[in-house]
This record gives C-alpha cells, sequence and structure tokens, in this order.
C-alpha cells in the first residue's frame, strides 16, 4: 500500500474533511479523492463514509486505521533516516501537549527548536491526559508532553521534571494566610472543578484520597479557573507552572504534605522514534535543564 494514499486517508479521517486535509497536504480536493479511492479499490472496501458533515471512518476503515498508521510512520523514518544520513534533519512531527504547555513552555521549545531543525514541521495537538492516551494508542502522534501515562498505556515514558500541584485561593480568604493547605480542607470550600471526568491531574488527586469537593462551578480553561479565583467565587489547584505568569488576588499554597506531577515525554515506542522525535526530546532536556 502507498504512503501517500495512507497518509491522505488519515489526514481526512483526522480532520472530518477532504477539503481540510488537501489543504493540510497540499494536493487538490479531487487529488485527495482519488488517492482515497484507489485505496479503497485497493483494500476491497469503504474506507470513509460520507454525509453533508464531512467524512468519518467505516466500521472497516476503523479496523484499518492501525496499519495505514504504521505505513505513513515507516515511510516517515526512512525518508528522516534518508535526510540525516546527508546531515539534513528533515520530516513533520506530530506532537500531543496539555493545554497548559502549549501556552506556557512549548513557544520556547518550538523556538530553541526551530533554529536547529528549520526543516522539521511540526503539528501540535492540545489536549489531556484521556485524549493523549488514544492517541498514544492509536499512534496517531510522535510523541506527548504531559504527566505520565496510566499503566494500561502502551508506552514508553522518558521522564522530564516534576512540577508541584498548588492550591489557588482567594486573596481575601481567611485561609490564604496559611504557610500549607489540608488536603481534606478541599472538601470544605467551595471549588471550581477543570474539566472533570477527563483523567486530569486534578481527578487524579481526588481519586487517589478519594475526596469529595464541594464542586460549585465546572469550566474546561485553567485560566478561566484562576480568574474566578481571583474573584472570589471558589478554590481550586493545579500544576505550580501554569500560573507563573499569571496576575490575580490568587494565593498559591502547597498542599500539606508536598504532592508532585512528573511531566515528560511519552512515545508509542522508544524503539520506533523518529530522528526528528528524539532530536526534538533532546531539545525538551536542553530548555527544562536551561530553565530548572
Amino acid at each position: 500500500m502507498d504512503a501517500v494514499k495512507c497518509r491522505a486517508l488519515l489526514a481526512a479521517a483526522d480532520l472530518g474533511s477532504m477539503s481540510a486535509a488537501a489543504e493540510m497536504l497540499g494536493y487538490t480536493q479531487s487529488g485527495i479523492t482519488r488517492m482515497i479511492h484507489a485505496l479503497e479499490e485497493e483494500t476491497g472496501f469503504p474506507l470513509l463514509v460520507r454525509g453533508k458533515s464531512g467524512v468519518e471512518l467505516s466500521g472497516n476503515g476503523k479496523l484499518m486505521v492501525p496499519a495505514f498508521r504504521e505505513i505513513v510512520r515507516a515511510d516517515e523514518n526512512a525518508r528522516q533516516i534518508c535526510a540525516g544520513i546527508g546531515n539534513v534533519i528533515t520530516g513533520v512531527l506530530t506532537i500531543g501537549s496539555y493545554y497548559s504547555i502549549s501556552a506556557m513552555m512549548m513557544p520556547g521549545i518550538l523556538s530553541r527548536f526551530e533554529k536547529q531543525y528549520p526543516q522539521i514541521r511540526i503539528r501540535v495537538q492540545e489536549g489531556g491526559n484521556r485524549e493523549m492516551a488514544k492517541w498514544l494508542f492509536d499512534k496517531a502522534v510522535d510523541c506527548c508532553f504531559c504527566a505520565r501515562p496510566e499503566e494500561k498505556v502502551p508506552c514508553d515514558w522518558i521522564p522530564i521534571f516534576e512540577d508541584e500541584l498548588v492550591v489557588w485561593l482567594p486573596a481575601a480568604s481567611p485561609k490564604a494566610k496559611r504557610s500549607a493547605f489540608p488536603l481534606k480542607d478541599l472538601e470544605r470550600e467551595p471549588f471550581i472543578q477543570i474539566s472533570p471526568g477527563s483523567d486530569t491531574d486534578l481527578d487524579r488527586l481526588l481519586k487517589k484520597y478519594q475526596l469529595k469537593p464541594n464542586i460549585r462551578y465546572t469550566t474546561r480553561d485553567a485560566f478561566a479557573t484562576y480568574n474566578m479565583v481571583s474573584a472570589g467565587l471558589g478554590i481550586s489547584f493545579n500544576q505550580k507552572l501554569i500560573s507563573r505568569e499569571w496576575k490575580g488576588n490568587v494565593v498559591e499554597l502547597p498542599f500539606e504534605k508536598p504532592e508532585y506531577i512528573s511531566l515528560g515525554i511519552a512515545v508509542p515506542a522508544l524503539i520506533d522514534i523518529s530522528p526528528a522525535t528524539d532530536r526534538f526530546i533532546r531539545c525538551v532536556k536542553e530548555v527544562i535543564l536551561k530553565e530548572t
């Protein structure tokens, strides 16, 4: 099977649109359509279901996706190795990342990486632990910059650094004058939860200690939560890294028993990483080492 056709099929499936896939890959929409039709003729069954809202994988198409991704990955790795022999690292790198890491750390990392490897194109996919676990399982990304995945997620893990979890309290709260915050007090204050049920770092800590906070508000965004705490609507907690450049009427306290999360790089399999992925991991380590 041709890697170009497989890449076209995967792009259309991931984006839900033939035209979006054509734009991303630099083809005409009719060119993408022809390649996918040819792949469907080769497999002997439809791979996509067409509808008014776009396209999605058929049942058989979903079964074929892992094989298509392997073909595309092998082709990309071969191209990168060939380029590396000529001392030119090239290719496409798909990185999964927390929204917070994308906002706070990724710009500096990518700026350094682009200077070192200008011929590598980068695609950043943002999501939480649950989305990244799926991307790793499907091998839809080259790597994820995230907290350590759960053991059931098939991947290899490269720890980079630890980040402390801190409680966000309104500056006017009497408890803001403490030196540390008891875990149990999370159940006694109005609580603002970010992306509940998405296997976030908040979810993991609450589950670990079987805490049942008084959830008054839920959000999808850490910055919105931070501003709601600043407005006195409740408390929350998050990684210390996230709010280091935010300003507001918020006091950050460590837990009485300090809690940390390990941040690093997860890859589907270290033995299969591409030259571009290897260079990105090195760049992340260089930037983090410099900052810490």
